[in-house]
């Protein structure tokens, strides 16, 4: 079949503005469907049912970029995205570091196209991240300096690409030579287990009833730490109600056991809603930690961004 340069979509879905939008794969090539034909379902900038997974990309000046990259996955328990507030609004912060960002929109565990549900939003974050190196050299971005940042069902997807090493989003096309696995991690309340201190919603709408225990051992990701999963920054209330903030200490055990680098910090207060500003008393600090942080590993070191030339095959693409 004949590769095609793939075409930028101009979606505006909702309230959505109106921004680059990357669909993850080619005409009949997404894998785990039934083939249905489904609408765009939102309400208050929550999408609940998703038509075409994609992601909207947040590039950053010429100027200011520093060669590097985030993949956001929005919250919302596996039922809904919540894309304004923890995506769009965390592309912006990334974008004033010189950190290009791109936020995922992908297939919901509870859309009824999906013959596995719980691989669908694992497949469309494998897809996009190898979409974002395949096209490192044409954004300026150094492909080893590609992170994955998330906020709690979105921290669960976001370490499940940080942890395991089963390629799901394989359909046998030039994607396929690229890594799905993230360089760091952006960890905000996620959701990490699926065991004793799992968050309900995100169990249920994950894998639907009564889950066979190796799946959930499977997908219960400070389990699944091994030596190549990538340092970690994570942001924690004590007084979360919704996440239990034993999530994100027992992967934080997990990575300091396999000896990688991670830096966890837990606030007194900010519930289930910590946010870029506005919140309560210290852990309006967490932004300023985590831009140090990122200084520390090198991902904002203009002088470290050494973009590979692109290869001609790779500018091209079997998508739409």
């Amino acid at each position: 079949m004949k590769i095609k340069t793939f075409i930028i979509l101009l979606f505006s879905f909702g309230t959505i503005q109106a921004q680059e939008f990357f669909p993850l794969w080619p005409s009949n090539k997404m894998p785990n469907t039934k083939g249905m034909s489904l609408e765009h379902l939102e309400e208050r900038e929550r999408i609940t049912q998703v038509a075409q997974p994609g992601m909207y990309a947040f590039l950053t000046s010429k100027e200011e970029n520093t060669g590097s990259a985030v993949l956001i996955c929005p919250p919302g328990g596996y039922a809904k995205l919540t894309y304004n507030i923890a995506g769009f609004q965390f592309a912006k912060w990334l974008n004033t570091l010189g950190i290009n960002a791109f936020v995922l929109i992908h297939r919901l565990p509870t859309s009824p196209d999906l013959t596995e549900r719980e691989k669908g939003p694992i497949q469309d974050a494998q897809r996009a991240m190898k979409f974002i190196r395949s096209n490192a050299s044409v954004w300026g971005i150094n492909s080893s300096k590609i992170g994955v940042m998330g906020a709690s069902a979105g921290g669960h997807l976001a370490t499940t690409l940080g942890t395991h090493v089963q390629d799901y989003s394989s359909i046998k096309d030039a994607l396929d030579e690229f890594s799905f696995h993230p360089d760091f991690m952006i960890l905000i309340s996620p959701v990490i287990t699926m065991g004793k201190y799992a968050h309900k919603g995100s169990l249920d709408n994950f894998f639907g009833k009564n889950p066979a225990p190796e799946k959930i051992e499977l997908f219960s990701n400070e389990k699944q730490v091994i030596a190549t999963t990538p340092p970690a920054f994570i942001v924690l209330a004590q007084n979360d109600p919704v996440v239990n903030p034993v999530n994100g200490m027992l992967f934080y055990q997990a990575i300091t056991d396999k000896n990688i680098s991670g830096s966890l910090h837990i606030f007194p207060e900010g519930g289930h809603s910590i946010a870029l500003k506005n919140n309560p008393k210290s852990i309006n600090l967490w932004t300023s930690l985590c831009e140090e942080w990122l200084y520390d590993l090198g991902i904002m070191d203009k002088t470290k961004s050494e973009i590979t030339p692109p290869k001609a095959d790779l500018l091209k693409t079997n998508r739409f």
